[in-house]
């Protein structure tokens, strides 16, 4: 048997799947797009409401609280550094996208985690599905959001979306594993109802996996963005993907660098914030 005939005919029904899905969902596929538009719109609306200086000050002011005062300080210039390259805007831009992005991931993930913390067979049937999303280049996922969604936000979101579940999934699924069985057995002693159990003792415990997974999560929303900007995501991936067709050299080094501050802030001060909260379980 022509193994090219098998192949072609894989493709040949994957296209025609396609487009009866895009034919058929309009109405749903335009209903998902207005949703992640306007929740995009809604948290760059917020972020742009303060001047820039004023993002900078909370910045210094996250860094000294979560971390030491040098540290408050250094995040604090880092972020106005990105305001007098001129990429403020779209350093904002950046930011919406992966709060938007990331907090629809650990909407989905979190919960998906803790189930898979309590069931074993569902954590066994989840690993090789992320292994597989985590494996696959991230371009796949952008392909079919195109056809499904159009160029924009949208299909940018979905595809960072995709990429920033699977951390929060699996460390949210670890933190509920590692709960120490003498804690659990004292639970069961004291009569502790089923909900109890989670809210006080295996929760407590987890807070510190889900929050590196939070921390992971935000990573993951940071390399994906900035691929992201060949669909007109905006932002500095567009910034970047549009300086190097034009050979700007020095637009995309300027980006470049506003990516590597917002990455290191935000790196920084989640695991700052993992690192209290795994003080506070002990």
């Amino acid at each position: 048997m022509d193994i090219s005939v098998i192949a072609d005919t894989f493709d040949e029904w994957t296209d025609d799947a396609l487009g009866w899905i895009s034919d058929n969902g309009d109405w749903l596929f335009d209903s998902v797009r207005a949703v992640l538009e306007g929740t995009y719109d809604g948290v760059l609306w917020t972020l742009q409401l303060a001047p820039f200086y004023v993002i900078a000050l909370i910045g210094a002011l996250l860094g000294w609280r979560l971390i030491n005062a040098l540290a408050g300080v250094l995040a604090g210039f880092a972020l106005l550094f990105c305001a007098f390259m001129g990429l403020w805007a779209e350093t904002m831009s950046t930011l919406a996208l992966v709060i938007t992005a990331t907090l629809q991931a650990l909407v989905v993930g979190i919960p998906v985690g803790i189930l898979a913390g309590f069931v074993r067979s569902f954590d066994r049937l989840l690993e090789p599905v992320l292994d597989l999303i985590q494996t696959l280049p991230p371009y796949i996922y952008l392909l079919p959001a195109i056809a499904l969604l159009g160029y924009g936000p949208a299909t940018a979101l979905i595809a960072t979306f995709i990429v920033a579940m699977p951390p929060a999934i699996r460390l949210t699924s670890l933190g509920i594993r590692m709960t120490p069985h003498e804690f659990i057995e004292l639970g069961q002693a004291s009569g502790l109802t089923p909900w109890q159990m989670f809210t006080k003792i295996r929760l407590p415990f987890a807070i510190p996996s889900v929050m590196a997974g939070i921390n992971q999560s935000l990573m993951m929303a940071f390399g994906m963005v900035v691929i992201a900007g060949i669909v007109g995501s905006g932002g500095l991936g567009e910034t970047i993907y549009s300086a190097v067709r034009t050979l700007d050299i020095a637009t995309s080094i300027n980006a470049a660098i506003a990516i590597v501050i917002l990455t290191m802030v935000l790196d920084r001060l989640t695991q700052s914030a993992a690192r209290r909260a795994k003080g506070g379980a002990r």
